[in-house]
């Protein structure tokens, strides 16, 4: 499948002019539902409790000139950027788990966590 578009803005971001576009990126989705297991003893065996929450990490990979590498930096550094998610279209506040950036190719990797209660 070809990349698709990457939009990402700072939480403090009102308009379209704050989103940062990144072209053909690379954009994976893992969903997790945080579960409690509890082991009960004398041959009853094991109780799992869903919790009704879960989690969201999202891996971004693609290329990002210099300028929009510094506009995201901030972003990291700042408190919790806002994304659109591409795929329920919605738009998602997150925290930044990683951030890489290879300055002699322009690649990048992000790796972003929503945690839904």
């Amino acid at each position: 499948m070809a990349g698709m578009d990457f939009f990402i803005r700072p939480a403090t971001g009102t308009g379209a002019s704050d989103w940062v576009r990144i072209p053909n990126a690379d954009i994976d989705v893992r969903l997790t539902r945080r579960m409690t297991r509890t082991i009960i003893r004398g041959g009853e065996g094991d109780n799992l409790h869903d919790e009704g929450s879960e989690s969201t990490v999202y891996n971004v990979r693609g290329i990002l000139s210099l300028d929009d590498y510094k506009r995201i930096l901030e972003m990291f550094r700042s408190g919790q950027p806002f994304i659109h998610d591409p795929f329920e279209e919605r738009d998602v506040k997150v925290i930044f788990s990683a951030l890489e950036y290879e300055g002699s190719t322009e690649k990048f990797h992000f790796e972003l966590i929503e945690d839904v209660i």
